[in-house]
């Protein structure tokens, strides 16, 4: 016996499904028009803005109002400019130059960007405070470490891509800064009382509900005090009385990515994650990255089950479904945006270079990238300062399989640029960098979040604040080597 229609359309009302390559396959357009609330899309699905809009245009034929969302941050999490690195600054870069007006102005940029071949929603801001230098998900995703500064700058960047029709997703709340374990891999845990959660970590969230963020996406983090043992995601206290009631929001609650072990593991596959996270408050469900129409299928029959068992009310569906049909019909009514200005990103990356030190005499430099592996939010996006070098010679390296005194020679007297994503975590960063400046002029060129560690011995430090292709132009302008 097959579902009953009209359940299995509410169902469907509550996901958002994700489909693999550059042409939505007929399976993701059939699920459109049978009432899927839309689609994921990520960097498999980008080849270049005419394919892209051509994909949203199939989309919005099976039915108008499709929600069609995706992670562009700026910075180290970017969809559109997988292949080369985004043209903006992403969050620590624009926390660090702390001009709202900027913030504002770049979120604007990059919502047109989207508008313009039909994305409707994006998966930001990431208005986490990253209070855990270690925290190996976030880092250069934030704002920055102080609670006001981030919810000030949260607050701008909602109303900018909000400005341009993009409706905005704040995230993860309660809060992913002060983790050091990433949800993708397992269920981090953060152990503090509501209060210091109230001080550090909520402050962007209550700045975002006040801006008007039509969206707020759930964390996999287990916060004992108020989740128990399972994660915000499945937590009633959390979406409900917490989101809802105390900080007073009305728009749609979204989860992150269900596939992702911190909630697949904790309720024992992606459906039974599914009925939690809808029994919990949620209303948007992302199923993940990886998906296919039996997967959608599974996840349906699994919430029409629950439905039909009594373990998930009808009425709670319902208004799941309705809270992601209200946030498209918002999406519908924009219209269309006015480009940013040409460079805007470039600019703004090249404000928020810092300079500890002496950057003189450096003629043409060796220039060595130390290896670092991406995050799965990341993904394998080109970073570092090889595109923008002119006539430099520049070596790439894994830190641990790197002797320093054959790097010495391969300098053969020139001065050493060393360029590196958290350095100060990486397995051998540390003592490649200490190593190499005991015996010659280093110069590093932190691309990561920076933390309070400084090299001993080094003729400068320098810091991005992120390594995106804006940041690293703008790293290679300061040190005098760009072309």
């Amino acid at each position: 016996m097959g579902l009953d229609p009209g359940l299995r359309r509410l169902a469907l009302g509550t996901l958002l499904a994700a489909y693999p390559g550059p042409v939505p396959p007929d399976w993701a357009v059939e699920l459109v028009a049978d009432g899927l609330a839309g689609h994921t899309l990520f960097g498999t699905n980008v080849h270049d803005p005419a394919q892209l809009a051509a994909s949203t245009a199939a989309l919005r034929a099976a039915r108008s109002d499709v929600l069609v969302a995706i992670d562009e941050e700026g910075g180290d999490v970017t969809r559109l400019a997988h292949a080369t690195g985004s043209p903006y600054p992403g969050n620590a870069a624009l926390g660090a130059v702390d001009d709202l007006a900027l913030t504002r102005q770049v979120y604007a940029a990059i919502g047109a960007e989207l508008a313009t071949v039909g994305i409707t929603v994006d998966l930001a801001p990431t208005v986490d405070v990253n209070t855990a230098d270690e925290n190996p998900v976030i880092g250069t995703r934030s704002f920055g470490a102080d609670p006001a500064r981030v919810a000030a700058h949260s607050a701008a960047a909602v109303e900018g891509l909000q400005s341009v029709g993009v409706a905005a997703c704040a995230k993860h709340f309660p809060g992913h800064g002060a983790t050091v374990a990433d949800s993708h891999h397992e269920l981090p845990t953060v152990d503090v009382s509501p209060a210091l959660l109230r001080e550090r970590d909520l402050p962007p969230f209550a700045a975002v509900v006040r801006a008007g963020s039509r969206a707020i996406m759930t964390a996999h983090i287990r916060v004992p005090a108020l989740t128990g043992d399972g994660p915000a995601t499945f937590s009633r206290a959390v979406l409900v009385d917490l989101l809802r009631g105390e900080y007073g929001f009305t728009g749609t609650v979204i989860t992150d990515a269900l596939e992702m072990k911190g909630a697949a593991v904790a309720a024992g596959g992606v459906g039974p994650a599914a009925v939690r996270a809808l029994a919990a408050g949620a209303d948007l469900l992302c199923v993940g990255a990886k998906v296919d129409a039996a997967l959608v299928e599974r996840v349906v029959a699994e919430i029409v089950g629950a439905i039909t068992d009594g373990r998930l009310d009808r009425s709670r569906v319902e208004e799941a479904a309705g809270r992601s049909a209200a946030l498209a019909a918002w999406t519908r009514a924009a219209g269309p945006p006015a480009p940013g200005p040409a460079d805007l990103g470039y600019a703004a990356a090249r404000r928020a270079v810092r300079v500890e030190g002496d950057l003189a005499g450096l003629g043409r430099p060796l220039v060595v990238q130390v290896y670092a592996a991406a995050t799965i939010a990341e993904g394998r996006v080109p970073w570092g300062l090889g595109p923008h070098l002119a006539d430099v010679e520049e070596v790439r390296v894994v830190a641990t399989e790197t002797d320093p005194a054959a790097l010495g020679r391969l300098a053969a007297g020139r001065p050493i640029v060393l360029v590196g994503r958290h350095l100060h975590r990486l397995p051998g960063g540390v003592g490649l960098v200490e190593a190499l400046a005991a015996t010659h002029p280093v110069t590093v060129v932190e691309m990561g979040w920076p933390g309070r560690w400084r090299p001993a011995g080094v003729r400068a430090f320098v810091t991005t604040y992120g390594a995106s292709h804006a940041n690293g132009r703008a790293a290679a302008q300061v040190l005098g080597l760009a072309g």
